[in-house]
């Protein structure tokens, strides 16, 4: 309890400044200077297109928000490593994707049109599902720790006929290597599965070796924590990262050969 009101001190005066120095630098449509920055910007963030997928994903949304089911979940990441039992409903409302960031990514992966897809940290799929609608096609891999939590999520696809999902559970630190082994080449990335520093850092170097060129790693909540916005300041430092993206809650990291290295902070 005490670490817990630690870290909600931290955020209370972290955040704040965070945002105030983000919206200093962010920049808008026109402030880019790249064409591939500026045809992003145009599709993923401006998109305004109310694409036939979103509509049912909210309506999940809205039926779990009502749930009174409870169920055992396992937390290897932010909270507390075990089992503790909690409602579907608070952790739809405090932890599921926002319905704005969600479609985000719906936009960010029909932009993309990846043919591999990894998502490390599936929750109860609301994120998973706007992913991986926006890519009927692809072949997409979601990760998550806590059983029951998984066996809800493939409940959800189910309802959702989301047929290109492939679910596995298990802590990361013991899958997601078995994962890797079986994958020539990762086209996007959605880290999304432990909010503290250097795990992210030790998914993000795992998967490093097979990012395809103009693959994308999309990492959720860089300012969790000091710590996470710590490994956000380390990632984009990474020599292979050409383009990266500070969009304050998410980060982008684009791999495009050739081009010449940039970071960007945009207004979204």
């Amino acid at each position: 309890m005490a670490i817990d009101l630690y870290f909600r001190g931290v955020k209370k005066i972290f955040l704040p400044f965070q945002y105030l120095q983000y919206l200093m630098r962010a920049k808008t449509l026109h402030g880019t200077h790249s064409a591939f920055v500026y045809e992003f910007y145009q599709k993923v963030i401006d998109g305004d297109h109310e694409y036939y997928d979103f509509a049912p994903i909210e309506h999940l949304r809205s039926m779990l928000i009502q749930s009174d089911e409870e169920i055992n979940v396992v937390d290897f990441g932010a909270g507390v490593v075990g089992s503790t039992k909690r409602k579907v409903s608070d952790i739809i409302s405090k932890s599921a994707i926002p319905t704005k960031q969600g479609r985000v990514l719906f936009r960010l992966a029909n932009f993309m049109q990846p043919k591999t897809m990894l998502e490390i940290g599936t929750s109860l799929g609301i994120s998973t599902l706007y992913q991986a609608k926006a890519c009927p096609k692809a072949n997409f891999i979601t990760m998550e720790g806590s059983p029951e939590t998984a066996k809800l999520a493939s409940k959800n696809f189910q309802l959702l006929k989301a047929t290109n999902i492939k679910q596995v559970t298990g802590n990361f630190d013991e899958t997601l290597p078995q994962v890797l082994k079986t994958i020539i080449s990762l086209d996007y990335v959605f880290f999304d599965g432990n909010h503290k520093k250097e795990p992210t850092l030790n998914y993000f170097k795992q998967c490093l070796p097979l990012a395809a060129d103009n693959c994308v790693f999309i990492l959720d909540d860089i300012r969790w924590s000091p710590g996470m916005y710590s490994a956000w300041q380390q990632i984009i430092k990474e020599p292979n990262a050409t383009v990266t993206i500070d969009l304050f809650s998410f980060g982008l990291v684009f791999f495009r050969k050739g081009q010449v290295k940039q970071h960007f902070t945009l207004k979204y």
